[in-house]
């Protein structure tokens, strides 16, 4: 079942995404080579606690999540969880995903950083991972379905020579950190629930190098690629209102870069 937010609600989720953002800019400050995942994973602890917040993830799921961030390196697509000896090389490239909650309602984003001086197919990689949300969002409009968005990413995503995970997808998010209804990130044009005010939904491309297939690790968490090569990730929630679109977990410096983006979505009357 999908739970239209009222406006008040959706106050209550944009200060947690207010939250959920402000990690990252500690988190990006600290990506580098030779640190650990659970270094970081202590970082972004510590700030949503600062925060008076909760971590969305710790002990999230069964079996429970162990940590605050989801850490993945290279061919680990999601779910990485952190760990004192696993460390950041040269070349790596890592996503981070993370919530948190605050006065009951939840926010979740995801980023894929580079470490260090990274090959060039990889940096293109998590770049298309990026620009794949933002056409996927131009797709958030009166009259659109949820298709609509799944299909924009992954045409954006295949056409440049990249797959598509089928297994994982975005959702709803409220109350509860995954809610209805699954927001796929491929699809057919016009096909799927319609959108509509009151939606709040977490967009989070997740691309491959190669083959879109992927597996479970022995952990019970951890997401790879079935071919091992590299995958990247790029999470938002983003909100529908009357007023326009807005989305939620954008750090200080993206709204920056996006500010056209912003505005245009902005501007989409419902």
């Amino acid at each position: 079942m999908i739970i239209l937010k009222t406006q008040e609600e959706i106050e209550l989720i944009r200060e947690a995404c207010e939250i959920t953002s402000s990690c990252y800019e500690l988190v990006e400050q600290a990506i580098k080579p030779g640190i650990s995942t659970f270094e970081i994973d202590q970082l972004v602890h510590e700030h949503i606690i600062s925060q008076g917040a909760t971590p969305g993830f710790l002990n999230y799921g069964e079996p429970p999540f162990p940590s605050s961030a989801c850490i993945s390196i290279n061919e680990e697509v999601v779910h990485g969880i952190p760990k004192k000896d696993r460390f950041l090389k040269e070349g790596d490239i890592v996503s981070v995903d993370l919530g948190a909650e605050y006065k009951g309602y939840h926010g979740d984003s995801a980023r894929t950083y580079l470490v260090g001086e990274v090959r060039s197919t990889w940096q293109k990689l998590v770049r298309v991972a990026e620009e794949a949300f933002w056409q996927g969002m131009r797709q958030v409009k009166k009259g659109n379905r949820l298709g609509d968005i799944g299909h924009a990413v992954q045409t954006y995503t295949e056409k440049h020579g990249f797959g598509v995970i089928r297994e994982l997808t975005g959702h709803g998010i409220g109350a509860d950190l995954h809610e209805d209804p699954n927001l796929l990130n491929y699809g057919k044009k016009g096909r799927g629930v319609r959108l509509e005010v009151g939606m709040v939904m977490c967009l989070e491309p997740m691309i491959t190098e190669g083959d879109h297939s992927v597996i479970l690790a022995n952990d019970q968490w951890t997401i790879l690629t079935r071919d091992k090569k590299a995958a990247a990730h790029y999470e938002n929630t983003f909100a529908i209102t009357e007023n326009g679109v807005e989305i939620l977990t954008l750090t200080v410096e993206e709204r920056k870069k996006y500010a056209n983006e912003i505005t245009e979505l902005k501007a989409t009357k419902w």
